[in-house]
C-alpha cells in the first residue's frame, strides 16, 4: 500500500524506522529486532540505506522480509550522494520488481573522506529521476524543523523543501526534534511558503546519554533544558534512562496528537522494547 494512501485513510498513524547492519556479523540480530518491531503492526516501517548504496542488499532483504512475513507496508530509503544515475536506476527497478510501492528519497550523508558526488548533489534531483522512471511510486522526503545543518538561512532551506515537493515528493518526514514548539512553528512556515503535503513528526526516544550529543551533531536540533535535566539525573542508569526517554517521547507525541498533528514517525534505533513502550503508552490514542 502507498504511504500517502495510509496517511489519507487513517486519522492517526504511528510508524517506525529501522536500519540495516553495517557488518555481516550483526545481520541476524538486526533482522530479529526488525521482525519484533514489525510484529507490533505499525502503520508502516521505513528501512534506511547507506550513502552510496553501502547497505543496499541489507535494506532490500529487511524490507522484503518485513513485507512478506508481517504484511507491514514498507518505505525503503534510497540515497543518491556518491551514486551514479545508472546505480539509482537499477535500484528503483529492483524496488519495483520486489513490489515496493514507496521510496524515501534522500541525498544521504556526505562520506567522511569527503568523496565528491557523482551524478547527484541534492535530493530533489533524485526525486525527479524516480518520478520519471516510475511515475506511480509514492515518494517521501526529509525536512528539518531546525533548518538543515548545511543551510545558513531557514527560509532558503524551506525553498529547497518546496523544490522537493515540486519535483514529486508526496509527503515529508521531519528530522528529530525535542521541543514541539519548534515543529509547530516550522509547520506554519512550510504552509506559508506553499508546502502543503503531509508532514510526519519525527520523534526519537533518547534512551542513553551518548545519543544526546550525537543527535545534536547530526540534526542541529536544540535540547530543551527540561530534557537535559532528565539526562543529568538518569543518564548513568541505563534502565532508568530508557524509561525516562520513552516517557518523554510519549509525552511529545500526546501533545502533537492533542494539537491535531496526527502522523508520527519514530526513530526506533532497532530497539523493539522502545518501540513497544511507545506503542503501549499510546494504546488508546492512535
Amino acid at each position: 500500500m502507498k504511504v500517502i494512501d495510509i496517511l489519507a485513510q487513517q486519522k492517526a498513524t504511528l510508524s517506525f524506522e529501522v536500519f540495516p547492519p553495517k557488518k555481516d556479523s550483526n545481520f541476524d540480530s538486526v533482522v530479529s529486532a526488525t521482525e519484533k518491531i514489525a510484529a507490533l503492526k505499525p502503520s508502516f516501517m521505513s528501512v534506511t540505506y547507506g550513502a552510496g548504496g553501502g547497505t543496499s542488499e541489507y535494506t532490500l532483504h529487511i524490507a522484503k522480509n518485513i513485507s512478506d512475513k508481517y504484511q507491514v507496508t514498507v518505505l525503503p530509503h534510497l540515497t543518491c550522494i556518491s551514486s551514479t544515475r545508472e546505480h539509482v536506476r537499477s535500484m528503483i527497478q529492483r524496488y519495483h520488481e520486489l513490489g515496493f510501492e514507496n521510496i524515501m528519497a534522500l541525498r544521504g550523508d556526505i562520506p567522511k573522506d569527503g568523496a565528491p558526488a557523482h551524478d547527484y548533489h541534492y535530493a530533489c534531483e533524485l526525486i525527479r529521476d524516480i518520478r520519471e522512471i516510475d511515475p506511480e511510486i509514492c515518494i517521501g522526503g526529509a525536512c528539518y524543523p531546525d533548518g538543515h545543518v548545511e543551510c545558513a538561512h531557514k527560509n532558503e532551506d524551506i525553498e529547497h523543501i518546496r523544490e522537493k515537493v515540486d519535483a514529486g515528493c508526496q509527503f515529508l518526514t521531519t528530522q528529530m526534534f525535542f521541543d514541539n514548539s519548534v515543529y509547530y512553528n516550522y509547520l506554519y512556515r512550510l504552509r506559508e511558503h506553499g508546502v502543503n503535503v503531509p508532514v510526519l513528526a519525527g520523534i526519537m526516544p533518547i534512551t542513553n546519554r551518548k545519543q544526546v550529543e550525537r543527535s545534536v551533531s547530526l540534526s542541529g536540533t536544540t535540547i530543551p533544558n527540561r530534557f537535559r535535566s532528565i539526562v543529568d539525573k538518569f543518564g548513568d542508569d541505563p534502565k532508568a534512562m530508557q524509561q525516562a526517554g520513552i516517557i518523554y517521547a510519549a509525552e511529545q507525541i500526546v501533545d502533537l496528537l492533542a494539537n491535531d498533528c496526527t502522523h508520527i514517525h519514530v526513530y526506533s534505533m532497532n530497539k523493539p522494547e522502545v518501540a513497544a513502550g511507545i506503542q503501549q503508552a499510546l494504546a488508546h490514542l492512535i
